[in-house]
């Protein structure tokens, strides 16, 4: 993660030192849970990945390397869970720390649809403009984040084969990037329900893929946090749209 400069108003340093006090509480909270969490799960995945890969000799029984590997997968979304989890409260507690710089928007989508990897798998991305995307003035993790996010709810939601596109075009004093999959889309009046941490789309039983509702409340967090902002549309059988304004890099 790039070291940056926490973003505060200017007079924040003009307030009284107790004011100061509920947000250093958030900090030694997140800094406990994060240790208290983070520590048995890296020991629930060192060891049984030790297990599932035999390392000091055969387990006996098949089965003993196969209940190893679900441990494994299992500690892994729950490593996930517990990052996301971890990543909203910091960003609703406004304690996380934003460079924000010109970023190149093609390198940050190729970076986000690397990380996907195999989520993407029978997808295809379309990008208009590819190679000529304007660049926005972001924190770069923080872009990559609302990217990712964006990307894999719509994939979440793609049917097997389907096309999700992304644009971004330039507007007066900004840039904006929308990302459009063809799912079965949302009523309208359920779309602010989606912002929610913990809240799904209805169409539970058609996603390509597993979540906890977390991605588009983090990405609309992040989005606010480096000046911007997330705006959904949808109708059923139309797919979702999501649309993001930042400033232009």
């Amino acid at each position: 993660m790039p070291p940056a400069a926490h973003l505060r108003p200017a007079s924040a340093a003009a307030r009284p030192r107790r004011d100061n006090a509920p947000d250093e509480q958030k900090r030694s909270f997140l800094r406990m849970a994060s240790h208290e969490l983070r520590t048995p799960l890296n020991s629930i995945l060192g060891f049984s990945e030790i297990l599932s890969s035999e390392l000091y000799g055969p387990l006996g029984a098949p089965q003993y390397k196969e209940y190893a590997e679900i441990i494994q997968r299992s500690g892994q979304k729950l490593l996930k869970l517990v990052n996301q989890v971890l990543e909203i409260a910091r960003l609703e507690a406004q304690t996380m720390d934003f460079d924000l710089r010109s970023e190149p928007l093609d390198l940050a989508l190729d970076d986000a649809m690397a990380g996907l990897g195999d989520e993407l798998a029978g997808l295809t991305v379309e990008v208009a403009g590819r190679g000529e995307l304007p660049a926005v003035t972001a924190d770069p993790r923080g872009l990559r984040t609302v990217l990712f996010h964006l990307l894999q709810n719509a994939a979440a939601f793609s049917p097997e084969g389907g096309v999700i596109f992304v644009s971004a075009q330039r507007l007066a004093g900004g840039v904006q990037i929308v990302v459009r999959d063809q799912g079965a889309g949302v009523d309208p009046a359920e779309l602010p329900r989606l912002m929610n941490p913990f809240e799904q789309g209805e169409n539970a039983l058609t996603r390509r893929g597993e979540g906890a509702g977390l991605g588009l409340p983090i990405a609309d967090l992040t989005c606010k946090a480096m000046g911007g902002r997330l705006t959904l549309a949808s109708k059923p059988g139309k797919g979702l749209t999501a649309g993001v304004r930042l400033p232009a890099g």
